[in-house]
Parts: C-alpha cells; structure tokens; sequence
C-alpha cells in the first residue's frame, strides 16, 4: 500500500454562483474555504469530481 497514488487538491476560485451540484462536490473532496488544500488517493471518483469541478479547483500531482 505503500505505492498508492495521491493528488494534492487546492480550491482556488470561491463557490458563491456556482451549481448546487458542484457545492456538494467541493464539499465531498473536503474542501472548505478558498486556497484550502486535501491530498486524496488518485481514484477514478476522485478524478471524476476533479473533471467536474475543472474551473474551481487546481491539481498538484
């Protein structure tokens, strides 16, 4: 388990205007405020709602 994946995931743009959807998403990658940071296991679910949320968040590999 030790060569397991991670992507780093950074909020960059705030939520305020945005689908409801996508505020949930945010939500379920574990982002809060602006500039907050998650490192999360590279996975297929986790790469869709990052392809979702293209325009709000910024991905560090």
């Amino acid at each position: 388990m030790a060569n397991e994946k991670t992507v780093k995931v950074r909020l960059v743009k705030g939520l305020r205007g945005t689908q409801s959807r996508h505020r949930l998403s945010v939500k379920a990658l574990g982002l809060g405020k602006v500039n907050s940071v998650r490192e999360l296991k590279d996975s297929p679910q986790v790469r869709g709602l990052i392809n979702q949320l293209h325009y709000l968040v910024k991905v560090e590999e």
